[in-house]
């Protein structure tokens, strides 16, 4: 079709818009609120998705976590809980492997199911309370890629000499201090004095708002830790790697060693876990499944009567605009250029309801993210395929009236009244 007729096909969609407003937003509303599901529910996968990449990626990069199971959203089963416990000499024996940098070993006095801590931390008349309490190796630092707004991490000579010192989570340390400096301060915990040498970057939190738990802990040497609690033995070790490329040799040569260690028989399973942020990633995907299906079924039923809606409206066009159909052929319009015409008067009103429909789903974006301070990112894949779509409805459902204004026999058509 030349350019002449495409520029007539728009502007005569554009007339019949605007001869019948009420009429043309009717049709396209089921097309509006469709696309407008997409734009929306995509960018709060899209925003997710950005926010568990931020989030995992700041546990390091190139690490490995060995533990009894793999934590991440599974429960574990009575089994799990009854495997045997690693313990520091584990973790010693896997720093001699090939391509590992660092191991760090950790143990945990709080509560697991709640992520929360059973003591407080406190520094003169203040008190901050369900602070968890970490027991790590020196290399913790290198190992989880460990970002301090002040101080240092514990050195090798204070993990020999089980030294009381301690390194507060962001959280803690601002509301035992706030603008005071405190570095070199004591604090008690648990009825114990230990000197404050450090203090961690907040952790990035999944949907913004309220506290991060993870930001309200002491972290100590591991021989200190286990001078003040030595009834928890359970310890989650750490490996970081050099290179991206030797993950799956490094697996496997732990899994090896493990199995050695823990005398697991050649025809039985491992009876531990070696996962990664990655598996935090593998998690959320599983999730957002199930929310595209969620926002598959919301549109395509608004896209559906959106649909439906530009057939019934161009069904009508083509009744109203019998005498005009007949004239055109009259005078040398062929089947193919009436059919192109209305097809594409059809792929117009979707078109303009598309367009509406993202500007009304990135209105509701934009509020989602600075109203309530939800991470939502519009996703110009989804925009895209949105659109493109939407436009596709108007070909499917605009193809019958377009035909039938085709196949007008010219000589009934200009006898119509």
């Amino acid at each position: 079709m030349a350019l002449s007729d495409s520029r007539e096909s728009v502007r005569m969609a554009l007339d019949t818009l605007r001869s019948n407003k009420l009429r043309s937003g009717l049709t396209v509303l089921g097309i509006v609120i469709g696309v407008a599901t997409v734009i929306c529910i995509s960018s709060l996968i899209n925003g997710v998705n950005n926010r568990v990449v931020d989030i995992a990626s700041q546990f390091g990069s190139n690490v490995l976590w060995v533990f009894r199971w793999n934590f991440i959203g599974i429960r574990p089963t009575a089994e799990m809980l009854a495997r045997k416990q690693f313990t520091l000499d584990d973790a010693i024996a896997m720093q001699s492997l090939p391509h590992v940098v660092a191991v760090n070993a950790a143990r945990r006095f709080a509560n697991w199911n709640l992520g929360v801590g059973y003591v407080a931390v406190q520094y003169r008349d203040k008190k901050v309370q369900n602070s968890i309490l970490i027991g790590c190796l020196p290399a913790f630092a290198t190992v989880d890629d460990v970002k301090f707004v002040e101080g240092r991490p514990f050195t090798e000579a204070e993990e020999f000499r089980r030294a009381d010192v301690t390194v507060l989570g962001y959280d803690t340390a601002e509301k035992l201090f706030g603008t005071e400096d405190p570095i070199g301060k004591d604090v008690v915990i648990g009825g114990d004095v230990f000197t404050v040498i450090g203090v961690l970057d907040k952790y990035k939190e999944l949907f913004g708002g309220g506290s991060n738990p993870e930001d309200n802990k002491a972290v100590f040497p591991m021989s200190t830790f286990r001078k003040i609690h030595p009834e928890i033995e359970d310890t989650i070790i750490a490996i970081k790697y050099d290179d991206a490329k030797n993950k799956a040799m490094v697996t496997e040569e732990v899994r090896t060693i493990m199995r050695e260690r823990r005398r697991v028989r050649v025809e039985h399973d491992d009876d531990f876990a070696i996962f990664g942020p990655d598996n935090i990633l593998d998690f959320w995907a599983q999730i957002t499944a199930g929310l595209v299906i969620f926002m598959f079924a919301v549109s395509s039923v608004g896209l559906l009567v959106g649909g439906v809606g530009v057939m019934n409206i161009m069904l009508v066009s083509v009744t109203e605009r019998t005498r005009e159909i007949g004239v055109r052929k009259a005078i040398g319009a062929t089947k193919r250029n009436v059919l192109i015409q209305f097809t594409f008067e059809a792929m117009t009103l979707c078109a303009l309801g598309g367009v509406a429909g993202i500007a009304l789903g990135a209105l509701i974006t934009l509020i989602i993210r600075y109203g309530i301070t939800f991470p939502a990112s519009m996703s110009t894949l989804w925009t895209v395929i949105a659109f493109v779509v939407s436009c596709g409805i108007g070909l499917v459902f605009g193809i019958y009236p377009a035909w039938k204004a085709a196949t007008l026999d010219p000589i009934e058509a200009l006898r119509y009244e």
